[in-house]
């Protein structure tokens, strides 16, 4: 039963991964940019639904809707002031914006609510199904962070095929120019992606910290940089590679950890990664894009 639970533990871990990835591969597949400061919304999201539960006793479906508005807005803002000044400008240079407004949401919530780790109470309740006579345990949060996994990229997929805006996001992924000509507005289609990308980072932020319950201005730092690795992994630009990549990392680094070693886990993770992508440089569902000259 042992395999059964990693499995199960894999498979949540990767469905938070799924979900951050999600905000990634929809900011870089229409703005063509990696927006490293993702995994710093992830930390505001968990931080705003803390407070909100344990100061104000917000019950829990209040604080994380507050949570994804507040991370929605910050997203917004980050975008409107951080970004479309660059948004002709070289990639290195927006790369490097990223991770200064990465390091300054870092260093503010350190300044805003000090470095020392918060227990964060989960807002799904302790509670587990029993299985085989007791023998296999599921936490309710595994299940709800499953749940809300699938649901959340079903959403996307609907939002993106069936919806003017969602068609308009489509647009600009294959030709920003193109999609002006045609009446889009680009700019607000890009707020518009890193509004549901924030958003999404509020929500994986709660989940996160509900099942590893602490909280600390460096909380969504890796889990940013390994969401962005799922992203790659499974083709950055692809809802479904994002969600099914998210999930397999999640799968490999728990059974890195239970049957290898919990210090190279997140070696063997990076490893794979490599691996994967010298046999499809365009991860797993990730199309190769052949430019004419």
């Amino acid at each position: 039963m042992s395999f059964l639970s990693h499995l199960i533990s894999g498979v949540s871990l990767g469905s938070i991964y799924a979900i951050i990835a999600l905000g990634y591969t929809m900011v870089y597949g229409i703005a063509k940019m990696l927006n490293f400061a993702h995994g710093d919304v992830i930390m505001v999201g968990a931080y705003v639904c803390f407070f909100a539960v344990s100061r104000y006793a917000v019950p829990a479906i209040p604080a994380v809707l507050l949570a994804a508005a507040v991370c929605t807005l910050l997203g917004v803002f980050i975008e409107r002031l951080a970004y479309k000044p660059l948004r002709s400008a070289p990639s290195l240079a927006v790369l490097i914006t990223a991770i200064g407004v990465s390091y300054f949401l870092q260093n503010s919530a350190q300044l805003l609510w000090t470095s020392n780790p918060k227990v964060f109470r989960s807002v799904v309740g302790d509670g587990s199904i029993k299985l085989f006579d007791g023998r296999l345990s599921i936490s309710v949060n595994a299940i709800v962070t499953v749940a809300a996994c699938l649901v959340i990229m079903a959403a996307l997929t609907w939002f993106t095929g069936r919806t003017k805006m969602g068609k308009a996001m489509r647009a600009c992924s294959e030709d920003k120019d193109a999609a002006q000509l045609m009446g889009i507005n680009v700019n607000a289609t890009i707020s518009m992606t890193f509004a549901i990308g924030s958003a999404l980072a509020a929500v994986a932020g709660v989940l996160l910290c509900s099942a590893y319950p602490t909280l600390m201005p460096t909380t969504g730092s890796m889990p940013g940089i390994k969401a962005f690795t799922a992203a790659v992994f499974g083709g950055i630009g692809s809802i479904q590679g994002a969600m099914i990549g998210g999930v397999l990392l999640g799968v490999i680094e728990i059974f890195a950890k239970a049957y290898i070693s919990t210090q190279l886990s997140d070696a063997i993770v990076f490893f794979v990664l490599i691996v994967v992508l010298l046999v499809r440089p365009a991860g797993l569902f990730g199309k190769r894009i052949q430019e004419k000259v």
